[in-house]
């Protein structure tokens, strides 16, 4: 469900802007000043919408127009390419997207919903709070280029910019160009594909500039910034079992976990996965030190069938598991920091045969799923994690990027990374949902402009290709709102 604290703010907010306007409206006073300064200034206001038009940006679009009318022309020609395939792509990815969605609802235990390409986002709900500002930043940015592909395509078909503006719609962002439509119907369905395409294209372009920049940014940064040297700690979550007097602090650098080297944030998720889904790893214990350490206490079942040898609950002891030439499976109670420390990981005996010293492989006997994994984060004594190690790697916050002077600020990267993961997903989407024959989107007027330019010849009757296209846009509208009602219903009902 949506949290109750969001729709209060959101629904607060847009009450307070209302209840404000309509005041001043009715104030006879000052309505005819406020209803001035609006228009003077080009805002629209109703209810869950603000809008701002201006035609201050007319003389930049204009100039990037007139820039270089040749590569323009290949420009737009190639995204006018582009804009077709993805608008018929677009229907094949919704179609499986929403086959996705009936197979999860059908599906007695719900799968990830990772898996799809799309998937409807809500802030507060499948959105961190503490991400909205790259969300939405990324929103308006991807908006605001994809209307700036509209506008200078227009004009360099000689369509009349009238101007360009900005809106919130209850909580989203968003652009838009205001075209002489008088123009626009006159020019020819090839030029018309060209400005319609031109939105789609853009955006997907900037996907491409924004992925570049992210895989590029190691040398961007490399002044400043040097990488494969470990992972460096960001933040730790108080009261997490990475935290404490022996656990992670925020400019720790982690090199390694168990016998897994991390050399950024990429190994740190790899490593953890393949200490989860194997089983718990052993350590290389002198035998004599085991004897000497060797804590009487008889073993006994955990409900879960583990065994459990230390009957204290110390913290600090464990109970191992080995066996030996004479025995199968014994269990011991060490103190597990002694035990461990600079000890190498091993699976069997076997590999503790290389030391002159005779040595047993010692596995913690844990409950089922926990694991135990020694953190290495040089020059620190190392961490051992006790739990879930789902819980290790959420805990904490990596990035892979180390700061080369002191005064650099460790998030910098990180900041920068996130919102570059938030431009390609969401100038991605904007391109695939514009692209979708729908009534009221670019896909529209995409497909008119489309069937107009190649079935003018075939079918001459303007009612039947305008026929045509109204089923192409019924199916493709009721194809993305089932899409959209579906996928809202799976992430705030579920």
């Amino acid at each position: 469900m949506i949290p109750i604290a969001v729709v209060v703010c959101v629904m607060g907010g847009w009450c307070t802007v209302y209840l404000a306007d309509t005041l001043l409206r009715s104030s006879s006073s000052v309505k005819n000043r406020y209803e001035s300064w609006l228009s003077s200034n080009g805002f629209t206001l109703s209810p869950f919408h603000i809008k701002w038009h201006t035609g201050i940006f007319n003389r930049l679009f204009a100039r990037c127009a007139n820039l270089n009318p040749h590569f323009l022309y290949i420009w737009f020609s190639a995204g006018m390419v582009f804009g077709v395939l993805a608008m018929f792509g677009s229907v094949v990815l919704l179609s499986k997207t929403l086959q996705q969605t009936l197979s999860q609802m059908m599906a007695e235990t719900p799968q990830g919903s990772h898996e799809q390409i799309l998937q409807v986002v809500v802030p507060g709900v499948n959105l961190p709070v503490s991400q909205l500002a790259y969300f939405f930043i990324a929103i308006l940015v991807s908006g605001v280029i994809h209307e700036f592909g509209h506008g200078v395509a227009a004009l360099r078909e000689q369509v009349r910019l009238n101007g360009f503006g900005v809106f919130m719609f209850v909580v989203y962002p968003g652009a838009f160009v205001d075209l002489f439509t008088t123009h626009l119907n006159l020019i020819s369905p090839v030029q018309q594909l060209r400005i319609f395409c031109a939105g789609v294209w853009h955006n997907f372009m900037l996907c491409v500039v924004a992925l570049s920049f992210l895989f590029l940014l190691p040398i961007f940064l490399f002044p400043f910034y040097y990488t494969g040297a470990g992972a460096l700690v960001t933040e730790v979550v108080e009261g997490s079992p990475s935290s404490g007097p022996r656990g992670l602090f925020s400019g720790d650098l982690v090199t390694q976990l168990e016998d897994c080297t991390v050399r950024g944030v990429q190994d740190w998720h790899s490593c953890v996965q393949h200490l989860s889904h194997n089983p718990q790893m052993g350590y290389c214990v002198h035998t004599a030190k085991l004897q000497l350490s060797w804590s009487t206490g008889r073993a006994f079942k955990r409900l879960d069938g583990t065994m459990e040898c230390c009957g204290n609950n110390s913290l600090t002891d464990f109970c191992f598991s080995y066996s030996n030439n004479v025995e199968s499976k014994l269990f011991t109670c060490l103190p597990v920091r002694k035990t461990i420390e600079a000890s190498r990981t091993c699976r069997t005996n076997t590999d503790c045969q290389t030391d002159f010293t005779p040595s047993l492989c010692l596995i913690p006997s844990l409950e089922n799923q926990t694991r135990l994994i020694r953190v290495k984060h040089p020059p620190q004594t190392d961490m051992l994690f006790v739990g879930y190690p789902s819980h290790l790697q959420y805990s904490v916050s990596l990035t892979g990027f180390v700061p080369r002077l002191a005064f650099l600020h460790p998030d910098l990267p990180v900041m920068l990374e996130t919102f570059c993961k938030y431009l390609v997903s969401l100038s991605g989407a904007l391109a695939v949902v514009n692209a979708v024959p729908c009534f009221a989107l670019d896909g529209q007027w995409m497909l008119t402009a489309f069937l107009e330019a190649t079935l003018s010849s075939v079918i001459p009757e303007r009612n039947n290709r305008e026929l045509i296209g109204f089923f192409f846009l019924l199916g493709g509208s009721a194809l993305l709102a089932a899409n959209v009602a579906l996928g809202l219903w799976m992430v705030t009902a579920r």
